[in-house]
C-alpha cells in the first residue's frame, strides 16, 4: 500500500488520520510536522489524502457490520469549487452510517444512484425514513420495484414501508452536523474527484467512532488502533 514512498508509512497514516478525523487545514499538518522535526508540503499531505482515503474506506468496508433494517435518508449542501452539490446519506435505526453518495446533482437520477448502490450492499430495509422529499419517494419506489423482479429467491418480497416525517428524520440532521463540522476548515474543495475522496474518508473516520467494523464490536478500540487494523 504505501511501497515506493519517500516517507515513512507511520507518518503518512498520521497526517491523513489526522486531517481526516479532526478540524485541522493542510497547513496546520505542515505546521505541526515542522515541530516534530518532519518537513513535508502540505500539497503533499492533500495528495495522501486523496490517494489512501478511498482505499482505507473500501477495506473498512470488507470489515463493516451489518445495519439494521429501519433506514433515515437525507441529502446536505457540499459546496465544490465555489458551487453547491449534493452528500446523500443514510442511518439506520442505531444511528450507524448505512451508505453516502456524493453527487453533482440533486434529481432523481442522482436519488435511485445512491438508493441502487445502498441496496446492493446491505440488502433490502423494512422501513425508510425521508423528510417531504417527492424525489426521495420516487426514487425509494422505483428502486423498490426493479429489486422486487430481479430478487431470484422467490420469496415474496414486501414493499419497503415508506415514512415522510421531517420531525422522525431529525435524527439524520443531527448527523449531516459530524460531517459538516469537519468539513468547514477546508473552506470548500476544489475538485469533484478530491471531494469524493476525502468525503469517503470523512465518512469512514465518522464510522470508526460510532464502532462499526466488526473488530470494534467487542472492543473499545482507537482511531490509531483501527487505522493500524486497516493497513496491517
Amino acid at each position: 500500500m504505501f511501497k515506493g514512498r519517500h516517507f515513512d508509512r507511520s507518518i503518512i497514516l498520521l497526517c491523513v488520520r489526522w486531517y481526516l478525523a479532526y478540524n485541522l487545514s493542510l497547513r496546520n499538518l505542515e505546521e505541526m510536522m515542522a515541530e516534530r522535526g518532519v518537513e513535508v508540503d502540505h500539497a503533499t499531505v492533500g495528495r495522501w489524502v486523496v490517494r489512501y482515503s478511498p482505499e482505507l474506506l473500501e477495506r473498512f468496508n470488507r470489515r463493516k457490520r451489518p445495519v439494521t433494517g429501519r433506514w433515515h435518508l437525507d441529502e446536505t449542501y457540499i459546496k465544490v469549487r465555489g458551487c453547491w452539490m449534493y452528500l446523500y446519506r443514510a442511518i439506520d435505526s442505531n444511528g450507524d452510517t448505512v451508505e453516502f453518495w456524493f453527487s453533482e446533482k440533486r434529481n432523481l437520477t442522482a436519488a435511485k444512484r445512491f438508493l441502487s448502490k445502498a441496496l446492493k450492499r446491505h440488502g433490502r430495509p423494512e422501513r425508510i425514513v425521508i423528510d417531504g422529499s417527492q424525489t426521495n419517494r420516487e426514487a425509494i419506489l422505483s428502486c423498490d420495484t426493479t429489486n422486487r423482479l430481479q430478487d431470484r429467491s422467490r420469496r415474496k418480497l414486501k414493499p419497503i414501508r415508506i415514512w415522510q416525517s421531517a420531525y422522525l428524520n431529525n435524527r439524520i440532521e443531527q448527523d449531516h452536523r459530524a460531517i459538516k463540522r469537519r468539513i468547514r476548515p477546508t473552506m470548500g474543495f476544489k475538485s469533484m474527484g478530491s471531494a469524493r475522496a476525502i468525503l469517503g474518508g470523512i465518512e469512514m473516520v465518522h464510522m470508526m467512532r460510532k464502532g462499526q467494523a466488526r473488530y470494534a464490536c467487542s472492543q473499545q478500540l482507537s482511531l490509531v488502533e483501527q487505522f493500524e487494523r486497516l493497513v496491517a
